[in-house]
């Protein structure tokens, strides 16, 4: 009787998990027709143009949906779409010492996306998300950069991850 009762709970909750459209242990909440998605590259818009930027950002982006869920990847046209800009790539002080000289600077990017649900058009989204990267002065922008873009486009990831697929 007792094994009867794990199976009715077992059935039980795989309904109820699937009819909920639920579709990975991370929280993404996909539409269940959904099977494919598309992230087109971000070209780099902003004043100031750091190389390998563009692809960075697009790759980890394009790798957040891909570890985390189980949507094909797609050259384009898929049943979720991204497209966007990098619009801004700066740096500046932001905390002056008593001698007016920078103890830290800031590296911000921020990026304009186009996120497009073809099972969910509600969920669809146009805006902005932007991350900062803070270091010492001491330190150039050149010793810094590739540690700061990794960790930058990597929130920036996860943050346009969580705003298109987690539905908390």
């Amino acid at each position: 009787m007792r094994n009867i009762a794990v199976i009715v709970i077992c059935v039980i909750n795989a309904i109820f998990i699937n009819s909920c459209g639920f579709y990975s242990m991370t929280g993404a909440s996909i539409p269940p027709e959904a099977e494919t998605i598309s992230v087109s590259h971000f070209p780099n818009h902003a004043q100031i143009i750091q190389p390998t930027l563009s692809q960075r950002f697009t790759e980890t982006l394009q790798d957040i949906f891909s570890q985390q869920t189980n949507l094909d990847l797609v050259e384009s046209d898929g049943d979720l779409h991204f497209e966007g800009t990098i619009t801004e790539y700066s740096t500046q002080p932001v905390s002056i010492e008593a001698d007016d000289r920078a103890a830290q600077n800031r590296l911000t990017i921020t990026v304009r996306v186009n996120f497009e649900n073809y099972y969910d058009p509600d969920s669809s989204f146009e805006r902005s998300f932007s991350r900062y990267y803070d270091y010492a002065s001491n330190k150039s922008l050149s010793e810094v950069e590739d540690e700061a873009i990794s960790h930058i486009t990597q929130e920036l990831a996860d943050d346009i991850f969580n705003q298109s697929v987690v539905d908390w």
